[in-house]
């Protein structure tokens, strides 16, 4: 009992002496800079209405920073604009604009580092190189910000949310486009990602690279370079996502490098120029996803061992399932394939033969690209029924042999 009293006096008294700071054109504090000299630990600084051309403000103290609407902060495109180097931080309803840009130094509209226990919600960030760059920092929160850049190549456009070195984030409800990678995670562990756009930018939705136990849920990834690239990972779970209009020449909804022990399910892969693209991954258990109108659905390259493909949808797509071996090591079962024309005496669901998703003119178009022009055509037809009939290019003992009849998913 004496020991609530103590911590109720602490934070009572703590409550107390906090002070809101306002700054505008008219009130006491004119600057954002100047509202960080005079604050304390708790303190609030309110910034009211008005645009405030500052950069590089460097804040080390735990404070809650408020932007009321129509507060701007114009950074002129000269470098970094916010920097947080403070545990137990918030930044809230802000906007921020014209991050400069440098081919050396990576400017961020707010930059976060080696910080634990902090929110970022509620920013519009506009003419970003980086949006938000959180490097060395654990247990942050980032939501509802919107974060735009001027993209134009790679190597002058920057990420939206870039994490390196971090652990228990959620990122969640923020729009991403015109930027490098939407989301990039390097060497984050035991986070989540999710109902997240991110659309319209160069390279990928979300890109993640060395990050371990995390979830990736309800996101869209919509018409970038690429979706989502997922390299040298282990133990991700990503379900019910959206990769779609992800067209281009080495474009994809999903790419998998040296990824292990993942689940993959509930997720939507529509109209990308390949849905999946694996390589090098093993024991991913992909279930209950949707593959429609896909240039090619899957494509699996080299070293993909023990994967489980159940309860997939693949529908409409040119080619549903590519292999560059005749090694098979993985599960196909109880899948609908929308280009199976076996039947069902028994009625009961399942295709009364097994169906070959590798056509042998899908391994003619990996070693020979161009000839994709005679997709449709009756060469193609005869050459795949003939492959069928006595495989010889393509693995004999990669069948679904309990083809579901109707389609699975909602």
């Amino acid at each position: 009992m004496k020991y609530k009293i103590l911590l109720f006096f602490f934070f009572t008294t703590f409550t107390i002496s906090a002070k809101q700071i306002e700054v505008c054109e008219t009130c006491t504090v004119k600057s954002i800079k100047e509202a960080i000299k005079i604050a304390e630990t708790g303190d609030e600084i309110v910034v009211k209405k008005g645009i405030y051309k500052e950069n590089n403000i460097i804040i080390n103290k735990s404070i809650s920073l408020i932007g009321e609407k129509g507060a701007v902060v114009d950074g002129e495109d000269t470098g970094g604009i916010i920097i947080f180097e403070a545990d137990n931080f918030t930044i809230r309803g802000l906007k921020i604009i014209n991050v400069g840009m440098s081919y050396t130094i990576d400017y961020a509209a707010i930059k976060v580092i080696k910080a634990k226990n902090f929110i970022i919600e509620d920013c519009i960030l506009e003419n970003v190189f980086f949006g938000l760059l959180i490097e060395k920092s654990k247990n942050g929160i980032i939501r509802n910000n919107r974060i735009s850049g001027n993209r134009k190549s790679e190597a002058s456009s920057g990420n939206g949310i870039h994490i390196w070195d971090g652990s228990e984030m959620e990122v969640y409800n923020n729009q991403l486009t015109g930027l490098r990678d939407g989301i990039y995670f390097e060497f984050v562990k035991q986070s989540v990602v999710f109902e997240n756009n991110s659309h319209n930018n160069i390279r990928y939705g979300l890109h993640f690279m060395f990050s371990n136990n995390n979830i990736y849920h309800h996101n869209e990834f919509k018409n970038n370079g690429a979706g989502v690239a997922v390299m040298f990972s282990k133990f991700i779970t990503m379900h019910h996502n959206t990769f779609k209009l992800n067209w281009g020449s080495a474009s994809y909804g999903l790419l998998l490098k040296e990824i292990y022990d993942a689940e993959i399910y509930n997720n939507l892969f529509e109209e990308n120029t390949i849905g999946i693209n694996g390589e090098g991954c093993t024991r991913i258990n992909y279930k209950n996803n949707t593959f429609l109108r896909n240039g090619w659905a899957i494509k699996i390259a080299g070293a993909c061992y023990a994967n489980i493909f159940e309860k997939n949808d693949f529908m409409h797509n040119s080619l549903d399932l590519s292999y560059n071996t005749k090694k098979n090591d993985n599960s196909f079962n109880n899948n609908y394939w929308s280009e199976y024309t076996g039947y069902d005496l028994d009625k009961n669901g399942i295709g009364d033969i097994p169906y070959r998703p590798v056509k042998l003119f899908s391994y003619i178009v990996n070693k020979t690209p161009e000839a994709l022009v005679l997709l449709r055509s009756l060469f193609v037809d005869i050459i795949n029924f003939s492959e069928k009939v006595s495989p010889v290019f393509t693995p004999d003992d990669l069948t679904d042999e309990n083809p579901i009849m109707k389609k699975i998913n909602d």
